[in-house]
């Protein structure tokens, strides 16, 4: 910046130019920003890099070990892979051991998870809706309910739950897994939330000007703008479904009703019993085909639950 000269008024130099050096205000060169920028976004790569491997380490450990035998898996490096590769047969003596039993805690599970998330989900959307778009006494008192058994975890209503099922003899069958299945109260405040915003009040009014029932309102209109809301807490309620363990251990003596996390744990635990069998390449075997679903689902279906977590986030 050039010198620039003043007069300082009343001072014995007015009417001369006496030169007034002024100092230049430092500013930050953009290479200086961008540097500290990319020694941020460095950092955050680093760390985000340990995160995913901390995150892959588990699931590349059970494709590695499903691979080996019962042999090659005790006598080999865990984290890679040992000299016979033996994935189809573990997955072959997996479906067919003990008479196909991993098969029937497939389709339990699968039962498990169709009643109970989808009716889970079905009665979140239902009971979201009506308190977001519907005023009526009492919305605040349930407001408030839901926000408290969201607080509670479900081991402490676990026994209660048990004792109740037993004074009506539900326990032992598949309904003492799937009824309790059905109530989700985060699905219900999360579908709350999404309608509150997703829905705008005026498209409801007017198709009750054009005639429309109000379940036609809902089924037509309301809807299919709640659907990334709807697969958000299906996802949610599913992964909750499938990998449920406590539950079903304290209802079900049948191993014939066991989910695949039962059936599984009964499995790893023979080896511990007098005579039995140690299969544990089939309990990790069976452990890989039981993520498999869950994986899929969230890959076929992330474009919708992304789009449903990140709803409500911004305010026009």
């Amino acid at each position: 910046m050039s010198v620039q000269t003043a007069a300082r008024p009343g001072s014995a130099g007015a009417g001369t130019s006496a030169p007034l050096k002024l100092r230049t205000p430092r500013l930050r060169t953009p290479r200086a920003a961008g540097s500290r920028r990319s020694r941020r976004s460095l950092a955050l790569t680093l760390l985000m890099g340990l995160v995913l491997l901390y995150s892959l380490a588990p699931l590349f450990w059970l494709l590695v070990n499903a691979t080996k035998t019962q042999d090659g898996l005790l006598n080999s490096f865990g984290l890679w892979f040992a000299g016979d590769f033996a994935l189809w047969d573990n997955i072959a003596r997996t479906a067919t051991y003990d008479g196909g039993i991993f098969l029937r805690w497939f389709a339990n599970t699968v039962l498990y998870v169709v009643l109970g998330a989808g009716g889970a989900t079905f009665l979140a959307v239902l009971g979201g809706y009506a308190l977001a778009k519907f005023d009526f006494p009492g919305r605040k008192a349930v407001f408030a309910v839901v926000i408290g058994a969201v607080a509670i975890p479900g081991t402490a209503l676990a026994v209660p739950t048990f004792l109740m099922f037993s004074q009506m003899g539900l326990t032992n069958t598949p309904w003492a897994v799937i009824i309790p299945s059905l109530i989700s109260p985060f699905g219900l405040y999360l579908m709350w939330t999404f309608a509150a915003e997703a829905i705008p009040t005026e498209i409801m009014e007017s198709a009750r000007i054009d005639g429309a029932s109000e379940a036609r309102t809902f089924f037509q209109v309301c809807l299919p703008l709640l659907t990334p809301g709807i697969v958000t807490v299906l996802l949610f309620t599913m992964v909750a479904t499938w990998n449920n363990y406590f539950l079903p251990l304290i209802m079900l003596k049948n191993p014939d009703w066991y989910p695949l996390t039962l059936g599984l744990n009964a499995w790893n635990a023979q080896a511990g019993t007098a005579g039995g069998e140690a299969i544990f390449n089939l309990v990790i075997t069976g452990s890989l085909l039981t993520i498999l679903p869950l994986i899929a689902a969230f890959l076929l279906l992330q474009r919708y639950w992304q789009s449903g977590l990140s709803a409500g986030s911004v305010k026009e």
